[in-house]
């Protein structure tokens, strides 16, 4: 059996990180979304591959080529517009060879031995419909009658749900999907949904059966708070081997893993699971608290506190700063006396903008996304749940309530043009 992955989107709701890549390379406990996930494909016996990517597709081309460094082999095709689900699988009929294949959703996190479990529960000449409990009203709910699928409605009004079972994502079909992948007709956001062609499968008599899985085991990476979330599961499952350099009187206690370049100085505490990745310099006298990623090269001061949050290569914290549930972008710095907040003053849930709209994040701490390239001054302080656009600069001693655009500097006074000279 093969597998086909959808890689085409953009990520909007994950913006600012997905503004200088692609979601599937978003960093998840030292690896990346899309390897954890290729990972799982050659768990489950699959040795080939097929990717429909897009948006900025030349950087996952170049970090995974043809998948023999995972014992893949990759191959590549673009979705050359935008145009749902089920066109993007449309894209792999030549690949898939007239045969039955693994087809999934590309921004999903899965503990290991998931897609094995699929693969093996899966019947021949069956659709196989993988669904979890979850809250059917932000994706979709399956119509059941026990373990056969009878259909799915697509993000049901509240009130209005056939099962609590939502559609998870991943699915074994038959190569009669293409037949009705051409028959699909565009949905009311102009866009033809894999979903619309499991139905007029279903009609035409394929038979469809449910595959659950643990709401623990499946994450949907969709928003910063997911990625977050995401990353304490691998951080959970870490193979703990201290490699680098870590000078006396450190103290290090829990699951820990220091690559061999990274340096941990005298006074630094450690509190697992934590990830250090290589070339980072922690110390001295600071505290990494449970949840924490460091991707790489991170520089990490004296008299500075993580926790829960994910530190992308290149980016400094080197004094005397706080960072709670946080991800910032590669190659930001941080001013000392840089403190992010992710705890609302009223201690209700932390509201993040999404795409235009405010919220609810169910989170009563969230600290700030963070794009790449930003730099803060000495004394800023970051509101819980604000997001700071790609290379901005927040100017000493301001405090950050709102989130900040794309390429701007913020000062006591407001918004202004960042000086041309560097």
């Amino acid at each position: 059996m093969k597998a086909v992955i959808l890689a085409a989107g953009k990520g909007e709701r994950l913006r600012p990180l997905t503004e200088t890549r692609p979601k599937q390379l978003l960093p998840i406990g030292g690896r990346q979304q899309l390897e954890w996930l290729l990972r799982n494909v050659a768990d489950a016996g699959i040795t080939e591959a097929l990717l429909v990517t897009h948006y900025r597709e030349e950087m996952i081309k170049a970090r995974y080529g043809d998948g023999s460094s995972l014992g893949l082999k990759l191959s590549y095709v673009r979705q050359e517009k935008m145009g749902g689900t089920a066109d993007a699988f449309r894209f792999a009929e030549d690949f898939a060879g007239g045969k039955e294949f693994l087809g999934m959703n590309g921004d999903l996190f899965l503990s290991p031995g998931i897609l094995k479990e699929v693969v093996r529960a899966h019947k021949r000449g069956r659709m196989t419909v993988t669904g979890l409990e979850r809250d059917p009203y932000l994706y979709g709910a399956l119509k059941l009658a026990g373990d056969k699928v009878l259909g799915v409605v697509e993000k049901p009004k509240p009130g209005t749900a056939p099962s609590n079972v939502t559609n998870a994502g991943i699915y074994v079909f038959p190569a009669s999907v293409f037949d009705k992948i051409r028959e699909t007709k565009p949905s009311p956001r102009g866009e033809y949904e894999i979903t619309d062609t499991i139905n007029l499968m279903i009609a035409a008599g394929v038979e469809a059966r449910l595959h659950m899985l643990d709401e623990d085991d499946w994450l949907d990476i969709g928003h910063p708070w997911t990625l977050l979330e995401a990353n304490t599961r691998a951080l959970a499952r870490l193979d703990p081997k201290i490699e680098g350099k870590v000078e006396e009187g450190a103290q290090i206690n829990g699951p820990v893993y220091i690559a061999p370049t990274a340096r941990v100085r005298s006074g630094v505490y450690i509190e697992g699971p934590v990830y250090i990745g290589e070339g980072c310099d922690i110390g001295p006298n600071n505290y990494i608290r449970a949840g924490t990623t460091l991707v790489g090269n991170n520089r990490v001061g004296a008299g500075c506190e993580l926790k829960n949050s994910i530190i992308m290569d290149r980016a400094a914290v080197p004094h005397l700063s706080y960072v709670g549930d946080t991800i910032i972008g590669e190659r930001c710095n941080l001013g000392a006396g840089t403190i992010i907040a992710n705890l609302r003053f009223d201690h209700k849930n932390v509201v993040m903008t999404v795409r235009g709209e405010r919220m609810d994040t169910g989170l009563r701490k969230l600290g700030t996304v963070m794009g790449d390239d930003c730099q803060t001054g000495v004394n800023v302080s970051i509101h819980p749940g604000v997001k700071i656009g790609v290379g901005a600069w927040i100017a000493p001693g301001v405090t950050v309530s709102k989130d900040v655009p794309d390429g701007v500097l913020l000062t006591p006074e407001g918004l202004r043009e960042k000086p041309k000279s560097t």
